[in-house]
């Protein structure tokens, strides 16, 4: 029971930082052109914030990218540590119409986003470290905050 009192707190307080990372998401978009969707989610699939077209208009199902995003983590993680390279930092996936993206986010989040075919990848890599690393921050600030018990 108070690990599930914990796990709503820790939500609750992730989700508090979610205007200042949701205006961090809008901002990377406006820097980066063919960025077509970008969300913020926690390591096991919470979306905390999203700027993404709205469901069907791209195919764009942001809380299975969510999940999806949580699955190849769990994979990236393990396949970091069994080849000795160290913590996660990002994963990229190259498809026929694009590009799917994810950034490590601080401690408890991550980002991904979605790119077109055309998509300059190392700008993509800049700014979205950037964002990530911005974002991070608004996360880990947010989960060190403590809630009166």
């Amino acid at each position: 029971m108070k690990r599930v009192l914990r796990q709503r707190s820790e939500r609750r307080q992730l989700l508090a930082a979610e205007p200042e990372v949701l205006d961090e998401l809008r901002r990377l978009r406006v820097r980066v052109p063919h960025l077509t969707a970008a969300l913020t989610a926690t390591v096991d699939g919470l979306i905390l914030a999203q700027d993404t077209p709205a469901a069907g208009t791209a195919g764009v199902e942001a809380e299975g990218v969510a999940a999806m995003t949580a699955a190849a983590l769990g994979v990236a993680l393990r396949l970091t540590d069994a080849t000795g390279q160290g913590e996660f930092r990002e994963l990229l996936i190259r498809g026929e119409q694009g590009y799917v993206a994810t950034y490590a986010a601080g401690t408890a989040a991550v980002v991904t986003v979605l790119a077109g075919p055309r998509i300059n990848i190392g700008r993509l890599h800049l700014e979205a470290r950037r964002a990530s690393a911005r974002i991070g921050e608004l996360v880990d600030a947010a989960l060190a905050r403590r809630e009166p018990a």
